[in-house]
């Protein structure tokens, strides 16, 4: 059995090889029609269901159920080739013009800015262009034209955490006890145990403003590997539900983007799949801060 949920949809698409451009939310098809005495995910509120008020999918928890042994014997498939690459999301009009430094001001200029150390005005120049490529570069990021998106902003966070992800105390300490540490504000997931490092930082996607990742204090209560929503047909592989229909899982797509997910802690399958052999039924979930945007 597996429960009807929405799961984030493909956010991008490819240009030229060269840059990823939002795309819009892919429009879902309808629903089919619910007693009248059932809450379902994905059917909104109207006319006919007039008693049904504000039920986003991610509040609903999933049908619980114990899989087999058979089952969890199956691992989630790889995701393609290319799939995490690190593409940057930069102006149609840069890209197709295949511009050597981008005269553009990104969405994440300041922070990147003053990552690098230079004034954090948030205006695009040629100097920040020069230095912002030469990160990209370095980093392997495509299109290198200096342009602060998502992807550049990500990657730097994911550096500055990699010693010490909790140097900021953020993240309560439990003495011999698991906490997977979800940073909203970073977009970072790493898991502790008292105050070792068990597991990341890795990058995530939390969610967006209209369907925000829960803050505070959770508790890891269904893991299913082989998880799929079942109103759109969408993979969630290696799923740990925490909160509701929130759960940390894999995703066959890009996970640096300007939008979040519908409230799950969204990785890459790799990173999911280690995750899994980290935390247990039982493990406490906390998460703080505020996903950039939101």
């Amino acid at each position: 059995m597996i429960s009807r949920r929405i799961a984030p949809p493909a956010l991008a698409v490819l240009l030229a090889g060269a840059a990823l451009l939002p795309a819009g939310t892919a429009a879902a098809a309808p629903a089919p029609p619910a007693p009248e005495s059932e809450l379902v995910p994905g059917i909104a509120p109207g006319p006919a269901r007039p008693w049904q008020r504000d039920t986003p999918d991610q509040l609903l928890a999933p049908v619980v159920h114990e899989p087999t042994a058979q089952e969890d014997a199956v691992e989630p498939r790889d995701a393609p080739e290319g799939t995490y690459d690190l593409i940057e999301y930069v102006p149609l009009g840069e890209a197709a013009a295949r511009v050597a430094c981008s005269k553009s001001t990104g969405p994440y200029q300041r922070a990147v800015e003053r990552w690098l150390g230079l004034t954090a005005d948030g205006k695009q120049s040629a100097a920040d262009c020069r230095a912002i490529q030469a990160f990209q570069k370095k980093e392997k990021i495509k299109p290198a034209i200096g342009f602060a998106g998502p992807v550049t902003w990500a990657r730097m966070q994911l550096i500055a955490a990699r010693e010490n992800p909790n140097a900021a105390k953020k993240c309560p300490v439990k003495a011999a006890a698991r906490v997977a540490c979800v940073d909203l504000d970073r977009q970072l997931t790493w898991v502790q145990k008292g105050t070792k490092v068990v597991f990341g930082p890795v990058s995530v996607r939390t969610g967006r403003a209209a369907y925000p990742t829960r803050k505070g204090w959770h508790t890891v209560y269904w893991k299913h590997k082989n998880h799929t929503s079942t109103l759109y047909n969408t993979p969630m592989p290696y799923a740990q539900f925490f909160s509701g229909g929130q759960a940390f899982h894999a995703v066959y797509d890009t996970i640096h983007t300007t939008i979040g997910s519908m409230g799950c802690v969204n990785l890459t399958v790799g990173d999911a799949r280690k995750l899994w052999d980290v935390l247990k039924k039982g493990d406490r979930v906390y998460a703080w801060g505020h996903r950039p945007g939101t």
